[in-house]
């Protein structure tokens, strides 16, 4: 169990869950698809269902835990976990909540069905590992890549527990998609109180693989009260603060500005505040999409790059740094 912890950030094929002998999909390159429903289970969830804009087309396979990369208006692309039937190659499904401000989920939200997207992936950050028997923890619109973990587990016959929070059920999607029968637990704040994540652990058996997706306090609380030794998988919508860095520089192409980047902070932020049009996604090192060239300096790489997306001679803007005092020279 602990070698598949240790295997499943950098070696996708080996966590995958997939029966022996099966290929592992490669992520393909721009896809575009339609929009052929959109749902609002909750006020402020849309749920899209995305079919190939040309009929007849089949969609790249993929596996619980896979997410593509939604290229929207203006260039702006965000990641979105697939949360359909990965056993459905006509059609895929991503369910996007409304930030207050965001402007992926602002732009998600506007879409109408008959419009068109381009998708890049699939690609997987967040493997669904072989396990004995899982906790699956999810928090929110954090359900949208567990359900398929859920639903791939109770096929296979797996034991497994979900736990979902919420602050109420009026705000928690795919209630009813939840596989009856199975031992699962709704938990909303305003009935429950907020969870306690060392109750949700208690007589956590061994060869437990522990899956959370949700609000960063959550995932936090999970990860400290998880038993060493057990295998723990999480992913978080935001990008996680960024711990043990260093104050460095990044100067803008050969001959061009240098942007200070503070050592609380990433070079993504560092660099928009010079040029806000700098492109990014996921912000947590595996999309590829903020990589830039690399000119001179010594980088401290910190990105994960899932398939398809391979790290070459580039930077990572979003969580990749350098030595304290150092300077990187990037081709943008």
């Amino acid at each position: 169990m602990l070698g598949l912890q240790r295997l499943a950030s950098a070696v996708e094929p080996l966590t995958a869950r997939l029966p022996p002998g099966h290929r592992i999909p490669e992520p393909a390159g721009n896809l575009c698809v339609r929009v052929a429903r959109v749902q609002r289970p909750v006020p402020d969830v849309a749920v899209l269902t995305l079919v190939p804009d040309r009929p007849g087309d089949r969609l790249p396979a993929w596996q619980p835990g896979h997410h593509v990369d939604v290229v929207l208006a203006d260039g702006v692309v965000r990641p979105y976990s697939l949360n359909g039937d990965p056993r459905d190659r006509g059609r895929y499904r991503i369910a996007v909540r409304r930030i207050p401000g965001g402007t992926g989920s602002a732009l998600v939200h506007g879409l109408a069905e008959g419009d068109t997207l381009g998708l890049r992936g699939p690609r997987n950050a967040f493997p669904f590992a072989r396990a004995e028997r899982y906790l699956f923890v999810a928090g929110g619109i954090g359900i949208t890549p567990i359900l398929p973990m859920v639903w791939a587990a109770h096929r296979a016959r797996t034991p497994f527990r979900l736990v979902y929070t919420g602050r109420s059920r009026s705000g928690m999607p795919f209630l009813d998609e939840l596989p009856a029968g199975a031992d699962t637990a709704v938990r909303p704040d305003d009935e429950f109180g907020p969870p306690e994540p060392a109750r949700l652990l208690d007589g956590l058996a061994q060869g437990t693989a522990v899956y959370a997706c949700g609000p960063a306090p959550l995932i936090d609380a999970v990860r400290a009260h998880v038993p060493p030794g057990t295998p723990f998988f999480s992913e978080r919508f935001a990008p996680a603060p960024v711990l043990g860095g260093a104050a460095f520089e990044v100067q803008l192409g050969r001959g061009g500005p240098v942007v200070a980047v503070p050592a609380d902070e990433s070079a993504l932020e560092a660099v928009r505040r010079v040029r806000p049009r700098t492109a990014y996604s996921c912000r947590q090192g595996f999309c590829g999409t903020c990589r830039v060239g690399l000119l001179e300096g010594v980088p401290d790489h910190r990105d994960r790059p899932t398939g398809g997306s391979p790290r070459g001679a580039e930077f990572a803007l979003c969580v990749s740094r350098a030595g304290e005092g150092e300077r990187i020279v990037v081709d943008v």
